[in-house]
Protein backbone atom coordinates (compact mmCIF):
# COMPACT_ATOMS: atom_id res chain seq x y z
CA UNK A 1 0.00 0.00 0.00
CA UNK A 2 1.59 3.12 -0.92
CA UNK A 3 1.77 6.42 1.20
CA UNK A 4 -1.16 8.09 -0.66
CA UNK A 5 -3.53 5.15 0.34
CA UNK A 6 -1.99 4.63 3.22
CA UNK A 7 -3.21 8.69 3.96
CA UNK A 8 -6.64 8.07 2.49
CA UNK A 9 -7.55 5.18 4.40
CA UNK A 10 -5.99 6.99 7.81
CA UNK A 11 -9.13 9.24 7.18
CA UNK A 12 -11.56 7.11 6.23
CA UNK A 13 -11.09 3.95 8.16
CA UNK A 14 -11.54 4.40 11.86
CA UNK A 15 -10.41 1.16 12.68
CA UNK A 16 -7.41 1.40 10.55
CA UNK A 17 -7.08 4.69 12.08
CA UNK A 18 -7.17 3.51 15.69
CA UNK A 19 -4.30 0.50 14.97
CA UNK A 20 -1.89 3.04 13.57
CA UNK A 21 -2.59 5.96 16.15
CA UNK A 22 -1.80 2.72 18.93
CA UNK A 23 1.66 1.61 17.15
CA UNK A 24 2.43 5.33 17.41
CA UNK A 25 2.41 4.94 21.62
CA UNK A 26 -0.84 7.43 21.35
CA UNK A 27 -3.11 5.41 23.60
CA UNK A 28 -0.08 3.90 25.81
CA UNK A 29 -1.68 5.62 29.09
CA UNK A 30 -4.99 4.06 28.27
CA UNK A 31 -6.16 1.59 31.03
CA UNK A 32 -5.62 -1.80 29.84
CA UNK A 33 -9.18 -3.19 29.72
CA UNK A 34 -10.38 -0.23 27.73
CA UNK A 35 -7.23 -0.61 25.46
CA UNK A 36 -8.07 -4.12 25.03
CA UNK A 37 -11.74 -3.50 23.96
CA UNK A 38 -10.82 -0.96 21.69
CA UNK A 39 -8.01 -2.62 20.29
CA UNK A 40 -9.84 -6.16 19.80
CA UNK A 41 -12.95 -3.85 18.28
CA UNK A 42 -10.63 -2.65 15.36
CA UNK A 43 -9.64 -6.04 14.65
CA UNK A 44 -13.07 -7.69 14.43
CA UNK A 45 -15.40 -4.99 14.56
CA UNK A 46 -17.21 -5.75 17.32
CA UNK A 47 -16.04 -5.76 21.25
CA UNK A 48 -15.06 -8.91 23.49
CA UNK A 49 -17.33 -10.50 25.60
CA UNK A 50 -15.02 -10.54 28.44
CA UNK A 51 -17.55 -11.26 31.29
CA UNK A 52 -18.69 -14.69 28.67
CA UNK A 53 -15.54 -15.10 26.37
CA UNK A 54 -15.96 -18.15 24.01
CA UNK A 55 -13.71 -18.18 21.25
CA UNK A 56 -9.89 -18.68 21.15
CA UNK A 57 -9.16 -14.81 21.10
CA UNK A 58 -11.56 -13.89 23.06
CA UNK A 59 -9.77 -16.26 25.48
CA UNK A 60 -6.30 -14.72 25.23
CA UNK A 61 -7.51 -11.43 26.03
CA UNK A 62 -9.31 -12.53 29.03
CA UNK A 63 -5.80 -14.36 30.36
CA UNK A 64 -4.02 -10.80 29.90
CA UNK A 65 -6.07 -9.09 31.34
CA UNK A 66 -7.03 -11.36 34.55
CA UNK A 67 -4.62 -14.44 34.46
CA UNK A 68 -1.36 -12.47 36.09
CA UNK A 69 0.77 -16.39 36.44
CA UNK A 70 4.24 -14.34 38.00
CA UNK A 71 5.98 -17.96 36.34
CA UNK A 72 4.72 -16.60 32.82
CA UNK A 73 6.90 -13.03 33.36
CA UNK A 74 10.24 -15.80 33.67
CA UNK A 75 9.31 -18.17 30.71
CA UNK A 76 8.30 -15.59 28.53
CA UNK A 77 12.22 -14.06 29.07
CA UNK A 78 14.44 -15.63 26.35
CA UNK A 79 17.40 -15.30 28.99
CA UNK A 80 15.77 -16.31 32.45
CA UNK A 81 13.91 -19.05 31.14
CA UNK A 82 17.19 -20.66 30.32
CA UNK A 83 17.37 -21.93 33.94
CA UNK A 84 13.68 -23.26 33.63
CA UNK A 85 14.02 -25.40 30.61
CA UNK A 86 17.63 -26.62 32.16
CA UNK A 87 15.52 -27.40 35.07
CA UNK A 88 12.19 -29.37 33.14
CA UNK A 89 13.77 -30.71 30.38
CA UNK A 90 17.73 -30.27 30.35
CA UNK A 91 19.90 -27.99 29.26
CA UNK A 92 20.96 -30.22 25.58
CA UNK A 93 17.36 -28.59 24.13
CA UNK A 94 18.63 -25.01 24.44
CA UNK A 95 19.93 -23.35 21.56
CA UNK A 96 23.71 -22.73 22.84
CA UNK A 97 24.47 -19.02 24.62
CA UNK A 98 27.36 -17.20 23.23
CA UNK A 99 26.86 -13.62 25.58
CA UNK A 100 24.49 -11.79 27.18
CA UNK A 101 25.00 -7.55 27.12
CA UNK A 102 23.25 -4.81 28.77
CA UNK A 103 24.00 -2.24 26.24
CA UNK A 104 24.70 -3.02 22.69
CA UNK A 105 27.93 -1.18 23.35
CA UNK A 106 29.05 -4.20 25.39
CA UNK A 107 29.17 -6.82 22.61
CA UNK A 108 32.90 -7.64 21.19
CA UNK A 109 31.80 -8.37 17.62
CA UNK A 110 35.25 -9.47 17.42
CA UNK A 111 35.13 -12.22 19.69
CA UNK A 112 31.84 -13.57 18.05
CA UNK A 113 32.10 -16.19 15.01
CA UNK A 114 31.39 -15.72 11.84
CA UNK A 115 27.47 -16.03 12.03
CA UNK A 116 25.28 -15.92 15.00
CA UNK A 117 21.92 -14.30 16.23
CA UNK A 118 21.52 -11.16 18.26
CA UNK A 119 17.86 -10.10 20.15
CA UNK A 120 16.51 -8.66 22.99
CA UNK A 121 15.05 -10.75 25.75
CA UNK A 122 11.66 -9.05 26.08
CA UNK A 123 10.36 -8.36 23.00
CA UNK A 124 9.49 -10.11 19.50
CA UNK A 125 11.88 -9.30 16.45
CA UNK A 126 12.43 -5.47 17.02
CA UNK A 127 16.29 -5.21 17.19
CA UNK A 128 16.88 -8.67 16.21
CA UNK A 129 20.12 -9.35 13.62
CA UNK A 130 20.87 -12.56 12.12
CA UNK A 131 24.31 -12.61 10.59
CA UNK A 132 25.69 -15.11 8.22
CA UNK A 133 28.36 -13.48 7.32
CA UNK A 134 30.40 -11.24 9.56
CA UNK A 135 32.32 -9.44 6.99
CA UNK A 136 29.05 -7.97 5.40
CA UNK A 137 27.80 -6.72 9.01
CA UNK A 138 27.32 -2.62 9.69
CA UNK A 139 28.05 -2.79 13.16
CA UNK A 140 26.73 0.72 13.83
CA UNK A 141 23.55 -0.45 12.01
CA UNK A 142 23.24 -3.17 14.35
CA UNK A 143 23.81 -1.16 17.51
CA UNK A 144 21.13 0.78 16.40
CA UNK A 145 18.65 -1.45 15.89
CA UNK A 146 19.31 -3.26 19.58
CA UNK A 147 18.82 -0.14 21.11
CA UNK A 148 15.40 0.69 19.04
CA UNK A 149 14.54 -2.75 20.30
CA UNK A 150 15.88 -1.86 24.07
CA UNK A 151 13.72 0.31 24.35
CA UNK A 152 10.97 -1.01 23.00
CA UNK A 153 7.93 -1.65 25.77
CA UNK A 154 6.71 -4.67 23.96
CA UNK A 155 3.64 -5.07 26.32
CA UNK A 156 1.87 -1.50 25.28
CA UNK A 157 1.12 -2.60 21.71
CA UNK A 158 -1.00 -5.67 22.72
CA UNK A 159 -1.23 -5.22 26.57
CA UNK A 160 0.44 -8.70 27.07
CA UNK A 161 0.64 -8.80 30.60
CA UNK A 162 3.42 -11.03 31.29
CA UNK A 163 6.05 -8.75 29.42
CA UNK A 164 5.66 -5.89 31.51
CA UNK A 165 8.25 -6.79 33.97
CA UNK A 166 10.81 -8.43 31.85
CA UNK A 167 14.47 -7.15 32.53
CA UNK A 168 15.64 -5.96 29.20
CA UNK A 169 18.82 -7.67 27.73
CA UNK A 170 20.42 -8.66 24.68
CA UNK A 171 21.08 -12.32 24.22
CA UNK A 172 23.47 -13.76 21.80
CA UNK A 173 22.93 -17.56 20.41
CA UNK A 174 24.62 -19.78 17.77
CA UNK A 175 23.23 -19.24 14.50
CA UNK A 176 21.43 -22.82 13.67
CA UNK A 177 20.05 -24.31 10.19
CA UNK A 178 19.90 -27.79 8.67
CA UNK A 179 21.55 -29.28 6.40
CA UNK A 180 19.03 -28.05 3.21
CA UNK A 181 19.71 -24.32 4.79
CA UNK A 182 16.15 -24.25 6.79
CA UNK A 183 14.96 -23.75 10.74
CA UNK A 184 11.78 -25.67 10.78
CA UNK A 185 9.80 -24.38 13.15
CA UNK A 186 7.35 -26.46 14.84
CA UNK A 187 4.53 -24.68 17.41
CA UNK A 188 2.54 -26.97 19.43
CA UNK A 189 -0.72 -25.06 20.77
CA UNK A 190 -1.43 -26.27 24.07
CA UNK A 191 -4.51 -26.33 26.37
CA UNK A 192 -3.84 -27.06 29.71
CA UNK A 193 -0.69 -29.35 28.99
CA UNK A 194 -2.55 -30.99 25.75
CA UNK A 195 -1.29 -30.14 22.38
CA UNK A 196 -4.41 -29.99 20.02
CA UNK A 197 -2.85 -28.25 17.08
CA UNK A 198 0.90 -27.79 15.58
CA UNK A 199 1.44 -25.17 13.03
CA UNK A 200 4.29 -25.59 10.80
CA UNK A 201 6.59 -22.98 9.85
CA UNK A 202 8.59 -24.23 6.80
CA UNK A 203 10.93 -23.19 3.77
CA UNK A 204 10.78 -19.36 6.03
CA UNK A 205 13.59 -17.77 3.77
CA UNK A 206 11.92 -18.66 0.41
CA UNK A 207 8.88 -17.48 -1.51
CA UNK A 208 7.58 -20.67 -1.01
CA UNK A 209 7.09 -20.05 2.65
CA UNK A 210 4.44 -21.55 4.79
CA UNK A 211 2.22 -21.82 7.90
CA UNK A 212 0.27 -24.84 8.06
CA UNK A 213 -2.00 -26.04 11.13
CA UNK A 214 -2.25 -29.88 11.80
CA UNK A 215 -4.26 -31.51 13.14
CA UNK A 216 -3.56 -34.51 15.86
CA UNK A 217 -4.39 -36.80 12.64
CA UNK A 218 -1.48 -34.78 10.78
CA UNK A 219 -4.13 -33.39 8.20
CA UNK A 220 -3.91 -29.88 7.42
CA UNK A 221 -6.65 -28.01 8.77
CA UNK A 222 -7.96 -24.78 7.23
CA UNK A 223 -7.42 -22.08 9.57
CA UNK A 224 -5.17 -19.73 7.50
CA UNK A 225 -5.01 -18.62 4.01
CA UNK A 226 -1.99 -20.60 3.29
CA UNK A 227 -3.70 -23.97 4.65
CA UNK A 228 -6.61 -23.25 2.39
CA UNK A 229 -4.10 -23.15 -0.70
CA UNK A 230 -2.04 -26.08 0.47
CA UNK A 231 -5.43 -28.08 0.65
CA UNK A 232 -6.44 -26.67 -2.54
CA UNK A 233 -3.00 -27.70 -4.36
CA UNK A 234 -3.30 -31.14 -2.17
CA UNK A 235 -0.32 -30.72 -0.25
CA UNK A 236 0.88 -33.85 1.60
CA UNK A 237 3.29 -32.87 4.94
CA UNK A 238 5.50 -35.85 5.69
CA UNK A 239 5.45 -36.33 9.60
CA UNK A 240 8.86 -34.98 11.24
CA UNK A 241 10.66 -38.58 12.81
CA UNK A 242 11.08 -37.19 16.09
CA UNK A 243 7.51 -35.23 16.20
CA UNK A 244 6.12 -37.27 18.86
CA UNK A 245 8.98 -36.42 21.06
CA UNK A 246 8.77 -32.78 20.28
CA UNK A 247 5.11 -32.64 21.24
CA UNK A 248 5.74 -34.96 24.30
CA UNK A 249 8.40 -32.29 25.26
CA UNK A 250 6.33 -29.09 24.59
CA UNK A 251 3.38 -30.46 26.64
CA UNK A 252 5.65 -31.10 29.78
CA UNK A 253 6.68 -27.44 29.44
CA UNK A 254 2.75 -26.48 29.07
CA UNK A 255 1.72 -28.10 32.29
CA UNK A 256 0.53 -25.53 34.91
CA UNK A 257 -0.75 -23.20 32.32
CA UNK A 258 -3.81 -22.60 30.93
CA UNK A 259 -2.75 -21.74 27.60
CA UNK A 260 0.81 -21.71 25.36
CA UNK A 261 2.19 -21.90 22.49
CA UNK A 262 5.30 -24.14 22.64
CA UNK A 263 7.73 -23.39 20.02
CA UNK A 264 10.58 -25.85 19.05
CA UNK A 265 12.81 -26.60 16.21
CA UNK A 266 14.17 -29.50 14.59
CA UNK A 267 17.62 -29.06 13.05
CA UNK A 268 18.47 -32.45 11.00
CA UNK A 269 16.71 -34.47 13.18
CA UNK A 270 17.74 -32.90 16.61
CA UNK A 271 15.34 -31.01 18.88
CA UNK A 272 15.69 -27.23 20.32
CA UNK A 273 13.40 -25.31 22.27
CA UNK A 274 12.10 -21.94 20.86
CA UNK A 275 10.13 -20.36 23.66
CA UNK A 276 7.04 -19.95 25.85
CA UNK A 277 3.98 -17.93 23.48
CA UNK A 278 1.14 -17.00 26.02
CA UNK A 279 -0.68 -15.07 23.70
CA UNK A 280 -0.69 -15.90 20.17
CA UNK A 281 -0.49 -13.07 17.53
CA UNK A 282 -1.33 -11.25 20.64
CA UNK A 283 -5.10 -12.58 20.15
CA UNK A 284 -5.59 -10.60 17.03
CA UNK A 285 -5.25 -13.20 14.48
CA UNK A 286 -8.36 -14.06 12.43
CA UNK A 287 -9.15 -17.33 12.26
CA UNK A 288 -10.84 -18.92 9.17
CA UNK A 289 -12.90 -22.16 8.69
CA UNK A 290 -14.27 -22.78 12.63
CA UNK A 291 -10.68 -22.36 14.23
CA UNK A 292 -11.22 -19.83 16.69
CA UNK A 293 -14.23 -22.22 17.74
CA UNK A 294 -12.07 -25.25 17.86
CA UNK A 295 -9.22 -23.63 19.54
CA UNK A 296 -11.07 -22.32 22.25
CA UNK A 297 -13.55 -24.98 22.56
CA UNK A 298 -11.50 -26.68 25.12
CA UNK A 299 -9.30 -23.77 26.91
CA UNK A 300 -11.17 -23.59 30.26
CA UNK A 301 -10.21 -20.12 32.01
CA UNK A 302 -8.85 -20.30 35.11
CA UNK A 303 -9.18 -18.20 38.83
CA UNK A 304 -8.34 -14.68 38.28
CA UNK A 305 -5.04 -14.12 39.22
CA UNK A 306 -4.20 -10.73 39.57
Amino acid sequence: MNILKKGIKYVTDRDYRWIVNSNLGFYNSMDDEKYVKEKYRACFGVYPDLENPKGYVEKLQWLKLYYHNPKMTVCCDKYLVRDYIKEVIGEEYLIPLLGVYDSPDEIDFDALPDRFVLKCNHNSGKGMYICKDKSKMDVEKVKAGLRKGLKEDYFLTGREWCYKNVPRKIICEEYMEDSNGEFNDYKFYCNHGKAKDTLICFDRFKSTHKNLHMSENWEIMPYNSSCEKAIEDGLTVPVPENYEEMKSIAEKLSQGFPHVRMDMYDVDGRIYFGEFTFYSDSGYFRWLNGGDDFMGSDLILPEKMK
